[in-house]
């Protein structure tokens, strides 16, 4: 097992190797204890704060990320709320995936609120996912409701049994998977939180699922 310097260490590497944070990965401070990870810090944009979450989830060892960093935009990326609202609905217009008639955006003091109802969960992160780089914001508040055809329990957890054997990523052999109604609920034990993540990602991306409580443990001795 990583001792904490150690493990703090291989995150800081990770964020100085990521394209997005590697320009201000002096600018990002972080914690470890025992698998529990803090970034602390400023950066100059949403995207940064993302990606810099993103490589954290990444290293081996990582239980837990708490991200505590601060967007500070800097001038020249500065918009008020009518600019990022408009530019927001732009995007999810020319967006393939998404139904941008389904969705309404809301701007706060540069903090986007996305509300809707949409059939699938790959739908609702598709909304996000699409505004993230977008200049201007500081964060996304994605409070888009996933509303599903009903799809029987038992089929629901072929299919997400299914995709997990399927996945290189997760070990499924370590993965429980229960299914009452729409609600599916993961539990066992992963080496990683990158595999918890993709096992949950996986399960989301069934017909009928609603919600998804995941209980998987990360065990990086496995």
């Amino acid at each position: 097992m990583k001792t904490n310097e150690e493990l703090r260490q291989d995150v800081l590497a990770e964020i100085q190797m990521e394209p997005l944070t590697s320009p201000i990965a002096t600018q990002i401070g972080v914690a470890t204890k025992e698998g529990v990870v803090t970034l602390s810090g400023l950066v100059d944009t949403y995207g940064q704060k993302l990606a810099a979450e993103q490589a954290a989830q990444r290293v081996a060892g990582v239980a837990v990320v708490a991200v505590d960093l601060e967007v500070k935009l800097l001038h020249e990326h500065q918009r008020n709320d009518t600019e990022i609202a408009e530019a927001a609905m732009n995007a999810l217009k020319w967006h393939s995936a998404v139904n941008e008639d389904a969705i309404e955006i809301k701007v706060d003091n540069g903090w986007v609120y996305l509300d809707g109802v949409v059939e699938f969960d790959y739908l609702k992160k598709a909304a996000e996912i699409g505004l993230r780089n977008l200049t201007g914001i500081r964060g996304i508040s994605n409070r888009i409701v996933v509303k599903p055809d009903v799809v029987a329990s038992k089929d629901i957890k072929i299919s997400i049994t299914k995709a997990l054997h399927r996945s290189a990523a997760v070990d499924a052999a370590n993965i429980h998977v229960d299914v009452v109604g729409s609600k599916v609920k993961l539990t066992g034990k992963v080496r990683s939180l990158a595999e918890k993540t993709d096992a949950e990602n996986a399960s989301w991306s069934m017909p009928g699922v609603q919600e998804v409580e995941n209980k998987v443990q990360v065990d990086t001795e496995l």
